[in-house]
């Protein structure tokens, strides 16, 4: 929905409004019963044009909504980044923390041989779990 539209459909809300009221008073004036005049064609299409405007209020409203929603999570994210930014300059001081000493490499167990029977699996877990 166009947001710049938004005057221009409360104008046309405005009018639509006194025309509904001229009508109704036109109406009653002249004697026809609350059903008549809820049943009027020209009633109802004024009412129509009501409710569309209506509808087009609330989706530029909630269009305005999502906008300043954005705007307020993009100034938060500047924010943090700002944040951010400042933070490690503060954290500099810190001694860099020590190396660990490397490990050599782990010896590989033995590979299983395919179709090799169940007890022989057993031992060789068993003895990778003894040695530490």
């Amino acid at each position: 929905m166009n947001l710049r539209g938004k005057k221009y459909i409360e104008n046309q809300k405005k009018a639509a409004e006194a025309k509904l009221k001229a009508r109704l008073a036109y109406l009653q004036e002249k004697g026809l019963e609350a059903e008549s005049i809820q049943r009027d064609p020209t009633v109802r299409r004024i009412r129509a044009l009501i409710r569309k405007a209506d509808s087009r209020l609330a989706k530029i409203a909630a269009e305005e909504k999502l906008i300043r929603e954005r705007a307020q999570a993009k100034v938060e994210k500047l924010a943090a980044e700002k944040a951010a930014r400042e933070k490690p300059e503060k954290e500099v001081e810190k001694p860099a923390p020590e190396k660990k000493e490397k490990r050599g490499k782990k010896e590989k167990s033995e590979k299983k041989e395919k179709g090799a029977p169940k007890k022989v699996k057993e031992e060789a877990k068993k003895e990778n779990e003894e040695t530490p």
